[in-house]
């Protein structure tokens, strides 16, 4: 019989399985050392080595400088951080939750307007809205004047704590606004209609049914409004209230002590990292399902006639005091004193203001691009933990930031003048410090995460389908991402790059501490006028920076009224 022994096809035959070996590591190889995965780790070391500077430099010693600081001002620093966060935090999810309701689940006159020009007030830097409420607030303001000319009782005074979380909190409940209006709208009234079929209304509903099921937005809303007042330097400055953001500027530029700023600046980078924890494992709660394709009997709860008077009444007041009375007021002072600040040294500011907008608008959105490019396609735990590393600095406060990238780069401007003393010639001095390189990066490491989450968001439409199949036309590289992903990202980069352009040329702290002599912006413009009292002078530059914002705030109502579909919100 012959007999005939088939090789098992199951099992590799010869040195097939050490090949397969070698061609995965090859390729692994190939993922950690392609340019993707480099950006994405030099990003994170920039981002990562001003904190570690601060941290290093937080344990020189200070000398007599700290202990002043922590005898005297600490408590007081505290304490006035401690009102301020608890303060603004609570004021502007007051005002943004009640509006969003309003806006979104209510009918009322104005309605219609309300929904997107109670957003307006996000084109309002804090310390244009600080410095105009007390030009106008003031004792010799026109407010209190006309008061005191009526007889009339007047008002508290407005350079009080009062008046510093009033003003923030004008200024950031559009971050509660936006997200509780977005969470309401996907409820819809089928949420409402449930909790009317159990015996609840629209009152007991709210706080049964809609508040609890828009938790998540709200509360991702409140932590952005305590990091951006955590971060905020140019409105306390103006009101002469001392947190440790105004405490870390002084310490530098009155004691002329980076290690005494450099302590100072941990308490801040605490609590910052504690509210992007809250904000972040609030954010992951947050999750979309789509209902049934019937719609509700009610797009809205008709307001009886009281109701709805006041409804309008409340709407219009604040955004009366958040935007409309301060633009009024900024409209008059710069008519007075247009013939006066419209020179040349005006012109030369905005020339600088926009040249560096639009150097940090396009290197962050090149910079989020490959970081987007490289988390999405390259599937590594690691590197997505890297890029959101990348992304920490909006979560800490502008000087923070400033006092860690000046010491970095005081640092490599040690080295160099230390090798370049081993060379024929005199010394070339400081190499880095004043440039424009270091507030770029300084911008860069700041404002990374907005340009990041637009065209993150963006890179989402490009399904990993769409991508093979691109590469098994041969189209791979930078010829890929010019022929692919640029087409469908072009919405995505656009938004981000407008956004960063406008965030930084509003930035006061990183402009103020990292600039050169001599160099200015319309914001240290406004901070420099403001210090002096100059309110009317500072009003041009201040209107210019309104005109600015309100660019990103036309996106933000372009794409809210976008997201206002039939979908309703859970918790996961």
């Amino acid at each position: 019989m012959d007999f005939t022994f088939a090789r098992p096809t199951s099992l590799p035959a010869g040195p097939k399985p050490m090949a397969q070996i070698a061609s995965a590591a090859f390729r692994g190889l190939r993922q950690w050392f392609s340019i993707w995965s480099i950006v994405t780790l030099a990003v994170a070391v920039v981002v990562c080595v001003p904190l570690l500077m601060i941290l290093i430099t937080a344990f020189k010693p200070s000398g007599e400088i700290i202990q002043h600081i922590a005898s005297t001002l600490l408590l007081q620093l505290l304490g006035n951080t401690a009102i301020l966060v608890v303060g603004v935090g609570a004021c502007s999810l007051v005002l943004g939750v009640s509006l969003a309701w309003l806006t979104s689940m209510c009918d009322f006159p104005g309605r219609r307007l309300f929904s997107w020009a109670l957003l307006l007030p996000m084109a309002v830097p804090a310390y244009v809205l600080a410095f105009t409420f007390i030009g106008l607030f003031d004792y010799t303001g026109p407010v209190q004047s006309l008061l005191r000319q009526a007889s009339l009782p007047g008002l508290p005074d407005v350079r009080s704590v009062w008046g510093v979380i009033l003003v923030l909190s004008l200024a950031l409940y559009p971050y509660v606004y936006l997200l509780a209006r977005n969470a309401f709208k996907t409820q819809g009234m089928r949420a409402m209609e449930a909790a009317r079929s159990l015996g609840h209304g629209p009152f007991q509903g709210f706080f049964k049914v809609a508040l609890p099921m828009a938790r998540p937005w709200i509360v991702g809303g409140t932590m952005l409004v305590v990091m951006e007042t955590l971060a905020d330097f140019g409105a306390v400055s103006i009101f002469n209230f001392d947190t440790f953001t105004t405490a870390i500027y002084k310490a530098w530029f009155g004691f002329f002590s980076l290690p005494a700023a450099a302590k100072l600046s941990l308490p801040l980078i605490l609590l910052a990292f504690t509210a992007l924890t809250v904000e972040g494992r609030s954010r992951a709660r947050m999750g979309y399902t789509v209902m049934g394709s019937g719609r509700s009997s009610a797009n809205s709860f008709a307001l009886g006639s009281p109701g709805k008077y006041l409804a309008t009444a409340y709407a219009s007041i604040i955004l009366m005091l958040a935007f409309l009375i301060p633009a009024g007021q900024l409209i008059v002072w710069a008519s007075r004193s247009f013939s006066v600040e419209l020179d040349s040294r005006y012109f030369s500011l905005l020339t600088t203001t926009l040249m560096l907008g639009a150097l940090s608008s396009i290197l962050i959105c090149l910079v989020s691009l490959m970081l987007s490019y490289t988390g999405t396609r390259i599937a590594s735990p690691f590197l997505r933990n890297i890029t959101r590393v990348s992304t920490l600095g909006y979560a800490l406060p502008g000087t923070v930031l400033a006092v860690g990238i000046f010491m970095a780069v005081a640092g490599f401007d040690n080295v160099l003048d230390r090798i370049w003393s081993y060379l024929p010639g005199e010394s070339r001095g400081p190499f880095l410090q004043g440039t424009m390189l270091v507030m770029v990066a300084g911008y860069m490491v700041r404002f990374l995460a907005v340009g990041h989450s637009s065209i993150d968001s963006s890179m989402q439409r490009v399904t990993r389908s769409l991508h093979e199949t691109a590469r098994l036309m041969g189209m791979k590289g930078f010829a890929l991402i010019r022929r692919i992903y640029l087409p469908l990202l072009r919405g995505g980069i656009l938004t981000a790059a407008i956004l960063v352009f406008v965030d930084v040329m509003k930035e006061l702290p990183i402009t103020l501490m990292t600039r050169s002599f001599g160099l200015g912006t319309l914001a240290t413009k406004i901070f420099e006028l403001t210090s002096e009292g100059e309110w009317e002078r500072a009003a041009l530059p201040a209107i210019t920076l309104i005109i600015a914002g309100l660019i990103p705030v036309a996106i933000l109502t372009r794409l809210s009224d976008e997201n206002d579909d039939d979908r309703k919100p859970q918790e996961k």
